[in-house]
């Protein structure tokens, strides 16, 4: 049963009218494709109206949707024969973190990402997304075998954030996030970073230090979320709303200021709707990015990326 968000009620409202529809014909001769299809229709000009004019908020919700592409359904439907590399060779594996080798339209890769979980026993055991040190630690090893073999990197990003339990700490999770990013901006193989949904904090920036950054249309980008930053700045996440609005998280704030690269088009009500239309579309976008970037000598991809992110934020002095 498909899930609406708070913004999303009139929407909610004609497609149960069209299942009540369905459910009362069932079996008898009464014909109600004209009434169906009259709703049908006006469920698309509600999406195409509602999803043209969402507020960063709402794009914060959508991003989080439970039915938004996963990134096992990521690898299902663009990557052949994947096959996961487990463990960081110092702690353990961290489910929330899956990465491996595989192969994208034609060209062998290292992919990697975070994944969330759709019911509460898998967020149970995906941690939510949120990785712990031995997640980066493993990214780490995975980006650093990618260099060696000469294979490209594309990455996935769904989190809100890096894990911040005691454990974590303790176990070094600034550290491990840092040294994903070094090694991000070490290697001289391409880098595609895809953010999905949620791109949280440094758990985010640790697998998106890239050469080509793409966000899906309602995704969001972030150094904290939004009820983070009201409980810091206000002391209530009441003022979450007003944070987003002020934090410039959208894709479309990040691409006016060069944070990202590209924005992939979603379906009309969002990639939950049709996944698999959302995910063959950030293919395209993907192979077209590799396409630029495989022919360009690893020295000068390293040296771009380097001054790439040296140049975000920089203000010029008069």
């Amino acid at each position: 049963m498909r899930s609406f968000l708070d913004f999303e009620k009139p929407i909610a409202e004609v497609e149960g009218k069209i299942e009540e529809l369905r459910h009362l014909s069932g079996g008898s001769e009464i014909n109600i494709a004209e009434e169906v299809a009259r709703l049908e229709g006006k469920v698309e000009r509600l999406l195409l109206t509602t999803y043209q004019k969402l507020t960063p908020w709402q794009k914060v919700q959508v991003a989080r949707h439970q039915d938004r592409p996963r990134f096992r359904n990521i690898i299902s439907h663009l990557i052949e024969e994947f096959t996961p590399l487990a463990g960081d060779r110092n702690f353990g594996e961290d489910s929330a973190l899956p990465g491996g080798l595989g192969r994208f339209r034609g060209h062998s890769v290292v992919v990697m990402g975070m994944e969330k979980g759709s019911t509460t026993e898998e967020r149970v055991r995906y941690n939510f997304g949120m990785a712990k040190p031995e997640g980066y630690r493993k990214a780490r090893r995975l980006i650093e075998l990618a260099d060696r073999f000469g294979l490209p990197i594309v990455t996935f990003i769904d989190t809100a954030g890096a894990y911040p339990g005691v454990g974590a700490e303790e176990r070094g999770q600034a550290e491990a996030i840092a040294r994903s990013i070094e090694a991000c901006l070490a290697v001289k193989v391409p880098v595609i970073a895809c953010i999905v949904g949620e791109g949280g904090s440094g758990g985010a920036i640790a697998l998106a230090a890239a050469d080509h950054i793409i966000m899906f249309e309602h995704s969001v980008y972030s150094v904290i979320s939004p009820e983070g930053c009201a409980s810091i700045l206000w002391r209530s996440a009441d003022q979450s709303q007003v944070a987003a609005e002020a934090l410039r998280l959208t894709a479309q704030d990040l691409h006016k200021l060069d944070v990202i690269d590209e924005i992939v088009q979603e379906p009309v009500g969002g990639a939950h709707r049709r996944p698999d239309e959302a995910l063959t579309a950030l293919g395209d976008s993907i192979e077209k990015a590799l396409k630029i970037l495989l022919p360009q000598n690893g020295k000068d991809l390293k040296a771009k990326r380097r001054e790439k992110f040296l140049a975000m934020g920089k203000i010029g002095l008069s």
